[in-house]
């Protein structure tokens, strides 16, 4: 079996496949602190939740955009699983052409979305991850990264909000039935749901002008559902597209 990690600057999302199959995934909180010790107990932990153990993978790919976690992840793998992690770079995943002016600087967490929005809704395609950024990813026509867009995330915007604004408090964050809000919690959530709704829809139509093509839209990240039910633009929402790109990277890379 196939253990893939997204490690990203907030969370990290751990998924086991077997052959194409997604057996089970588990979102964790990141934190730069963390051990190859930690990491591997807790992975450990999660497995045997599903009657699998650390005999039962035989590789492991990483995405990860948190550098200083680079080697504790590569200590997890050999010292917990026996089996040496294939990192996704620029230079490791070459399925994807990346027609950008700097190759070296594309995120692995943005190649494997790319990746996996390619093979499952076809090209023209934009990805909308919802993570700590948000972020816009576009693939041609002919299947090749060109870009996309970076805007700040959802949830630091807030809180950003919340620090400034003084009189202003956390609220839940649901979609409220009307724009218009009548008190101070619908205003908050009508301001940040469908603010970045009309972010999310304002910019793919411009990136979507640019490209030839009328390109699929899928969203993906821990934000995705809500923002996506807001949306005049996103067509789709994969909760594990990032997951489905690290598979599919390994594959080519290893068999």
């Amino acid at each position: 079996m196939l253990l893939v990690a997204d490690v990203g600057n907030t969370n990290t999302k751990i998924g086991v496949f077997e052959g194409a199959r997604l057996r089970a995934a588990w979102t964790l909180t990141s934190r730069r602190e963390q051990t190859a010790d930690e990491y591997g107990t807790f992975i450990e932990t999660l497995l045997r939740t599903r009657g699998l153990g650390p005999q039962d993978i035989t590789g492991i790919a990483i995405s990860n955009v948190v550098p200083p976690l680079q080697r504790s992840l590569e200590e997890m793998a050999e010292r917990h699983f026996g089996v040496t992690p294939l990192f996704v770079t620029p230079e490791v995943a070459r399925m994807l052409p990346l027609n950008v002016d700097a190759p070296h600087e594309v995120g692995p967490d943005r190649i494997v979305a790319a990746v996996a929005a390619r093979a499952l809704y076809g090209c023209p395609v934009i990805v909308v991850d919802l993570g700590t950024a948000t972020r816009f990813d576009c693939v041609s026509a002919r299947g090749e990264f060109i870009g996309g867009a970076i805007a700040p995330g959802l949830a630091i915007s807030v809180d950003a909000l919340l620090t400034r604004a003084a009189r202003l408090y956390r609220v839940e964050l649901v979609r409220p039935k009307e724009a218009i809000g009548r008190n101070t919690v619908t205003n908050i959530q009508s301001g940040v749901i469908y603010g970045w709704a009309g972010l999310v829809d304002g910019l793919v139509s411009r990136l979507a002008a640019e490209m030839h093509g009328e390109p699929t839209v899928v969203a993906t990240g821990g934000l995705a559902p809500l923002i996506a039910e807001a949306s005049r633009t996103i067509q789709h929402v994969n909760p594990d597209l990032k997951l489905e790109g690290l598979r599919r990277v390994w594959e080519d890379v290893v068999g």
